[in-house]
């Protein structure tokens, strides 16, 4: 701000007149800080992706951005072992996984809040602030009164701890990175740095006794990581930034202060050799149009998760590549459109110059002021002025007329991407039972326990079984793995039928645990062959017919019935009682871990749980196909009795435990 010191020391040495001096030679030095309005500016940087570069420094973000960030601090990697098998001299597997505790700095400045996180390109937490995998996130939104964080503070000490004010930063703790094939991903981040903010915001404190709030209202967000003469570079090429030092503070866009143009007076004429309009007081000229406007504008489009986006603008091609501006903020594909189009037309119109000389010195008339000219059309923006022996010579460029800005209207495309689904965590469904004796793939001696999980959305990760043999010790049983079982509840009950025929009269209809769940009808030779075996209550059937009825309905019809020596179950069918579409998809379970006593339980740990931390949530279920009563344990293992005999267990959201026991019944009938 050139203008600003050179106004100062001139009204020190010669008073306003001096001042006024001061301000003409300042300006000129702005012009060679600043660059000339054709300047394209500094690259737009793709996303990129979060560094640890020592040294490197933290760009300040506004509005709404979607940044990498810088790596400031980071522990070892947290193994994870777990031992699964071994039981009755079968070999044992031992499985491991990590997790990762490390802090990532955002902005230089404070912020609001923070929105969505981006790992590897996927969504690691949602709009909602969910993450989607296990770990604990705290944000720290740089804040004068910020306080360290616990982790970094109880690994570094006291004094290697600081607190990072001023620095808006997050912390993962115990990140886990099975997702992500064991190793800190590439993160980006959605930073709301503010609501609305101007150029004013962006200048700050840099610059004392200012007037610079030139509102920046199509500017969705905005980050800027280099010196402040480059952004308001880029910046003064969409919106005009004419700077005025000529009074006591350094005012930006003097031409919004205005509420109607200043009427300059007669021009004067000079009679000195080599001034400008001799005869007239004034000269105009049209320059040149440059060899290739500019016509492009790159951008960050916030529409399609904050990734470049680029408009041009209307016109004739030009051989050779179109200049285009650089603008490191977050807009629409129509905002951006609209200020291409702007800025092409008010470079075309600021072509149109004059040079006028008057006799009066008028304060107002300052850079960024708009004026009138005797005689002569439109509204002119006030560049720069001089003070010389025979008169002040003010230098003008045309504005654009109202309305000649406006956009052709024509449709914006911005562009498609694939978004990533943003849904809640799935809650984990489960039903545990052993399957009667299959000849084909076992003897009548060996259990065959299995589990059968699913969830609400397609978004669920899976969740980890654990089985209580009674002492209370639990012992892994491994993971689910992401398939999704069909598991659903009766709504209505299945009348009494013959084991011996085909019923044709009966209908079932069952609601799915997801709406997005499939059902499908099978022939008689297709249920011949094995297909459509499910679990109802007590009872194992099979289905020909399925009808879908909306909202995860489906109406069963044509059933075989007492399937696997269930018989004494067909009349025993009530309302609620759980649904399993015995297929490929369930968790067969090790026999030697799950034990043979009455009272075996199976638990799951659901992979939506946020932290591991004491709290985590654990289900129960008993794995035998006859349903007693059952009951539910909570977060300090108050126990209660569920509603209804013969309910699938359900999750919970990593809040709480729940689950429920029964006694195990051993089943030795073939399935028919």
């Amino acid at each position: 701000m050139a203008t600003l010191v050179f106004s100062t020391v001139g009204t020190a040495l010669g008073g306003p007149v001096g001042g006024a001096i001061g301000s003409l030679v300042g300006s000129q030095f702005d012009a060679a800080i600043f660059g000339s309005p054709n300047r394209q500016g500094a690259r737009l940087k793709e996303l990129e992706v979060t560094t640890s570069s020592y040294g490197q420094p933290l760009p300040r973000h506004f509005g709404r951005m979607r940044v990498a960030g810088q790596m400031i601090w980071a522990a070892e990697l947290t193994e994870h072992s777990e031992t699964l098998g071994g039981g009755k001299g079968a070999p044992s597997v031992t499985t491991y996984s990590y997790s990762a505790s490390f802090a990532v700095a955002l902005s230089s400045r404070p912020i609001l809040a923070l929105g969505r996180i981006w790992a590897d390109g996927r969504l690691l937490r949602g709009a909602e602030g969910d993450l989607k995998v296990g770990g604990t996130l705290r944000i720290h939104t740089g804040h004068g009164d910020q306080a360290c964080d616990p982790l970094i503070l109880a690994a570094e000490g006291e004094a290697l701890c600081p607190a990072h004010r001023d620095l808006a930063y997050v912390v993962f703790e115990d990140l886990d990175l099975s997702e992500y094939y064991n190793h800190i991903p590439a993160l980006t981040f959605e930073v709301i740095a503010d609501e609305r903010f101007d150029l004013s915001g962006v200048i700050g404190d840099l610059v004392e006794d200012i007037d610079a709030a030139v509102p920046l209202e199509s500017f969705g967000g905005l980050s800027c990581d280099g010196s402040l003469a480059d952004i308001l570079q880029v910046i003064a090429q969409v919106e005009p930034l004419c700077t005025d030092a000529g009074r006591d503070r350094l005012v930006i866009a003097r031409e919004r202060l205005q509420t109607s143009p200043i009427a300059l007076t007669e021009a004067a004429i000079s009679a000195q050799d080599g001034d400008f309009g001799a005869a007239t007081g004034f000269s105009r000229s049209r320059a040149a149009p440059g060899e290739q406007p500019l016509s492009v504008l790159r951008y960050f489009d916030r529409d399609r998760d904050y990734l470049p986006g680029v408009q041009h603008a209307t016109g004739r091609a030009i051989a050779g590549e179109p200049r285009a501006l650089e603008l490191p903020a977050a807009l629409d594909a129509a905002t951006a459109r609209s200020l291409i189009e702007r800025i092409r037309r008010r470079i075309d119109w600021s072509r149109d110059r004059i040079s006028w000389r008057t006799s009066e010195l008028d304060c107002d008339v300052a850079p960024g002021a708009s004026v009138t000219f005797p005689g002569l059309p439109g509204l002119w923006r006030v560049e720069a002025w001089e003070w010389r022996d025979s008169g002040i010579e003010i230098s003008a460029t045309r504005r654009v007329p109202t309305g000649a800005d406006a956009p052709p209207r024509l449709a914006t495309d911005p562009g498609r991407i694939n978004p990533q689904p943003d849904l809640p965590p799935g809650q984990t469904a489960l039903v545990a039972l052993e399957l009667p004796y299959d000849a084909a793939t076992g003897t009548p001696d060996s259990a065959r326990p299995i589990a059968a999980l699913s969830s609400s959305t397609a978004n669920w990760s899976g969740a980890a079984l654990f089985a209580d043999r009674g002492d209370g010790g639990l012992l892994p049983l491994g993971p689910s793995g992401r398939m999704r079982s069909i598991v659903g509840t009766a709504s209505t009950a299945l009348p009494p039928a013959s084991a011996l025929l085909f019923d044709r009269a009966s209908t079932l209809e069952v609601r799915l645990t997801g709406a997005d769940l499939q059902l499908a009808s099978a022939s008689l030779r297709q249920l011949a062959e094995g297909a459509n075996l499910a679990l109802v209550g007590d009872e194992i059937i099979q289905f020909a017919g399925a009808l879908p009825l909306g909202g995860g309905t489906w109406r069963l019809t044509g059933f075989l019935r007492g399937r696997g020596g269930t018989e004494t179950a067909i009349g025993t069918h009530l309302p609620g009682e759980p649904f399993v579409l015995l297929d490929r998809k369930a968790v067969a379970l090790d026999p030697a871990i799950v034990g043979t006593g009455s009272e075996r339980r199976s638990w799951r740990q659901g992979a939506e749980i946020p932290s591991r931390s004491p709290s985590r949530s654990a289900l129960k279920a008993s794995h035998c196909a006859r349903w007693h009563r059952s009951t539910l344990v909570s977060q300090d293992w108050r126990t209660a009795p569920c509603a209804r005999r013969g309910h699938a267990a359900h999750g919970a959201t990593g809040h709480g435990r729940t689950g429920s026991t029964c006694p195990w019944s051993n089943r030795r009938r073939a399935i028919s």
